[in-house]
């Protein structure tokens, strides 16, 4: 059966309603478009984003199930605290944003390809220029062995993606984002779509319409000035 997906123009910047995605593949929406700051930041603000593969058109996604990290859900357990304490690593915001996506769109020993292609490395990179995309860092000694990025909306963080150099080092950079935005928000991170690496760190599911409330209550918070300077950060553990 054929597939029909509404094909956005580049001139005209708007998105179809969310509840119009498909059932099957869940979440997508509509094709085509481009990755401007401006329709990126409404994707986002829309309970929207981009995810395509080489070859693929611009495919825009709004799944029925979403997954998040809710307020408090990532803690130290003992194994984290030990390897914290012994490991003498630093956590920064936004030292490294272009070094953190490409560390995010590298090959993987079990995923080869990358769906963070040139054109998508290069709209996030403008999105950080422009305020919007933010990056955390795992630092040993002057080495960047982890981190992630993603756009904040409000007191929301919409991660993106995170990578590991070292063990555990996203989960790392994942307790300092949550500490982060808790210095003026609930705390809650949008990871999209559910697997079960992001489950058993803690990420739950709730339906598009939970999200999209979420989202609402969310953008209206501001962060305070400076809250997403470049800075070194605390990790609090005990």
């Amino acid at each position: 059966m054929a597939i029909y997906l509404p094909e956005l123009d580049p001139a005209q910047l708007w998105f179809p309603p969310v509840e119009q995605a498909l059932e099957q593949p869940d979440g997508l929406l509509a094709m085509g478009g481009d990755l401007s700051v401006a329709r990126l930041a409404l994707a986002y603000q829309s309970g929207i984003f981009p995810w395509f593969s080489e070859g693929d058109p611009l495919l825009w996604w709004s799944p029925a199930i979403r997954a998040v990290f809710p307020p408090a859900s990532l803690k130290f357990n003992r194994t984290l605290r030990k390897q914290w304490q012994r490991s003498a690593l630093r956590l920064t915001v936004n030292h490294a944003f272009n070094e953190v996506v490409q560390g995010c769109a590298a090959p993987r020993n079990k995923q080869p390809e990358t769906w963070i292609l040139p054109p998508m490395q290069q709209a996030y990179q403008q999105l950080h220029q422009q305020g919007y995309a933010h990056s955390i860092e795992v630092w040993q000694a002057d080495q960047l062995v982890g981190g992630l990025y993603g756009i904040v909306v409000g007191g929301l963080f919409c991660g993106e993606s995170m990578f590991n150099r070292i063990p555990n080092g996203a989960k790392f950079a994942l307790l300092a984002l949550q500490q982060h935005l808790g210095n003026y928000s609930a705390g809650w991170i949008d990871c999209q779509i559910p697997n079960p690496f992001l489950q058993q760190l803690g990420a739950t599911t709730i339906r598009r319409a939970d999200y999209l409330s979420l989202l609402q209550q969310q953008a209206a918070l501001t962060s305070p000035a400076g809250h997403w300077q470049p800075q070194v950060l605390s990790l609090a553990y005990d």
